[in-house]
């Protein structure tokens, strides 16, 4: 089969927890990798990486596109032969952009748009498959759907569902140079929370949604969280530290799923002067905030979700 037909998936970029909806809220982001999968009649992976994380990556059976395929196939009941895949990453890995959310799940919809018993690719059963792969479904839901996402599980295992974003939300992304590992911000947090801290949290993340999709002059206040932002600090310190300038300079910042970045939700506003409709005087202020070091990322929230096409040319791997 080396000259099957391949298929591309472009998968972008989340940003997760939003603040209060920790591990049930996330957000798609207008930054892509994108990902290419074709048979191979031997028996073997070929993985090729280009842009972020290529120095790093492993590029075996392990590689989580790899996996993902691979457990896809075993759901499907099919058994494919040899693989290719070639990735051009530009999520930051490490970083909490959903890097891993976006392979898991580029590895999945490839299994389903390549296995010749399928006709529709089931959404449904590839949130189920990689939100049991990657412990919960907040990113791998907002990477499959697009916009923002609620997820939430069941016995019957995780289901979501998309709202549309404001259009005056904008999404800036401020990543360190650092990396943080997920199990190592998730080992942070206490096993209790007190009441009132449970509570506010919950009633923070209600408001989110209103925010986020009717009112976005409350995002400051929707975005307050007591549940594991301050208790993953010492992890971050200098995450901690500018996220609280920029939440004292009234920005609804926050740490972008586990960290080491942060989103914030900067907005459009009447007062904004003539001639700035994508808000730029509001970036330019988060920009004034960050320290030397970190890259800036003024993003958009991508509507779509991951992308299958197909058949795809041949990229080239040099």
């Amino acid at each position: 089969m080396s000259g099957a037909p391949a298929v591309r998936v472009r998968v972008p970029a989340t940003s997760a927890n939003l603040g209060p909806a920790f591990d049930c809220a996330g957000l798609a982001l207008t930054r892509y990798d994108e990902v290419e999968v074709s048979l191979l009649d031997r028996g073997h992976t070929e993985i090729v990486a280009h842009g972020e994380g290529a120095d790093t990556l492993v590029c075996d059976e392990t590689h989580l596109v790899a996996r993902a395929f691979r457990a896809a196939c075993a759901q499907l009941g099919w058994d494919a032969p040899g693989l290719r895949i070639e990735a051009r990453n530009a999520i930051p890995q490490g970083r909490g952009m959903g890097s891993s959310a976006a392979a898991v799940v580029a590895g999945a919809l490839a299994a389903w748009a390549m296995c010749p018993d399928v006709e529709v690719v089931d959404r449904d059963a590839v949130l189920r498959l990689t939100t049991a792969m990657e412990g919960h479904p907040d990113n791998v839901a907002a990477c499959l759907l697009g916009g923002f996402t609620l997820s939430w599980t069941t016995d019957a295992g995780a289901s979501a569902d998309t709202l549309r974003v404001h259009d005056d939300v904008l999404p800036v992304v401020l990543v360190p140079g650092g990396t943080l590992s997920t199990p190592l911000a998730r080992g942070l947090l206490p096993d209790a929370v007190p009441h009132a801290d449970a509570a506010f949290t919950a009633g923070r993340a209600a408001l989110l949604v209103h925010a986020l999709t009717r009112e976005p002059g409350l995002l400051g206040e929707a975005t307050e969280d007591r549940l594991h932002q301050r208790q993953r600090a010492a992890a971050m310190p200098d995450s901690a530290r500018l996220l609280g300038r920029l939440r004292a300079a009234g920005h609804a910042a926050v740490v972008s799923g586990a960290g080491p970045s942060l989103l914030v939700l900067t907005r459009r506003h009447p007062d904004d002067p003539p001639g700035d409709p994508d808000g730029a005087v509001r970036v330019r202020e988060v920009v004034d905030l960050t320290p030397p070091g970190w890259i800036v990322l003024p993003l958009g929230v991508d509507p779509r979700g991951a992308q299958v096409t197909g058949p795809a040319e041949r990229v080239s791997s040099r």
